[in-house]
């Protein structure tokens, strides 16, 4: 599989994005967005950082760069997309995923590790863990709070779209556990197919050993493999 990591004005975790998935035996190449999706993409990633400096929205202005429209053009496809952090943002605003990522209720930038309780075991992004798994992968956002109005937050549950929630160390989701106030504590979400998906939480900062901390994250992105 050939992933194309997708590079906005303002990104800067396209290069973590592509030595993760390089760690795990998977051909990736970052993209320029202006140059459009390579012809062999098999599978795609819009990277964490601050396209177009966070202007606006953060992920509103790069939701609407023409690359966008392959993206959604491939996904509806059932080409494999994921959208991490900015990324995240980034296809909330350009329709990939419902709901939309917000101000942290502590209204501060926050980079710490937390903990994500696997929703959903059959997906592409959850396919090496077990339902109920507790895993820990490192947030590192000033909008990530996850926020949707009551009748489309009920359809989402209702569709079983929530892929991640943050919990405990023992897996209880709760208050003090959730931490930037997202609804429901929200951390990952499916889009209409299963092979697209958003989350916070970085998990190619959690592939590598030598970072020296959890590799959690790499079951997500064997999704790709």
């Amino acid at each position: 599989m050939t992933v194309s990591v997708v590079q906005f004005g303002g990104s800067n975790c396209d290069r973590d994005a592509v030595r993760a998935l390089a760690h795990l035996g998977i051909d990736a190449e970052r993209v320029w967005h202006e140059d459009g999706l390579p012809a062999d993409t098999d599978g795609i990633v819009l990277p964490g950082g601050f396209s177009y400096g966070d202007y606006l929205r953060a992920g509103a202005m790069a939701a609407r760069a023409p690359i966008m429209a392959e993206v959604r053009e491939a996904a509806a496809d059932g080409v494999p997309v994921i959208g991490v952090c900015n990324g995240a943002q980034i296809g909330s605003e350009s329709g990939l995923t419902p709901g939309a990522f917000t101000t942290n209720a502590s209204a501060r930038f926050q980079c710490e590790p937390v903990h994500l309780r696997v929703e959903r075991a059959d997906t592409p992004w959850t396919a090496a863990y077990d339902a109920g798994d507790v895993i820990e992968v490192p947030i590192a956002h000033g909008e990530g709070r996850f926020e949707i109005g009551e009748a489309a937050h009920a359809d989402l549950v209702a569709d079983d779209r929530v892929l991640f929630r943050y919990c405990d160390a023992d897996g209880e989701v709760t208050d003090a556990a959730n931490p930037n106030g997202s609804t429901d504590n929200v951390a990952g979400v499916l889009g209409e197919r299963d092979s697209v998906a958003v989350l916070m939480p970085h998990p190619e900062r959690a592939t590598l050993p030598d970072l020296g901390r959890s590799t959690d994250g790499a079951g997500i992105l064997e999704a790709f493999a």
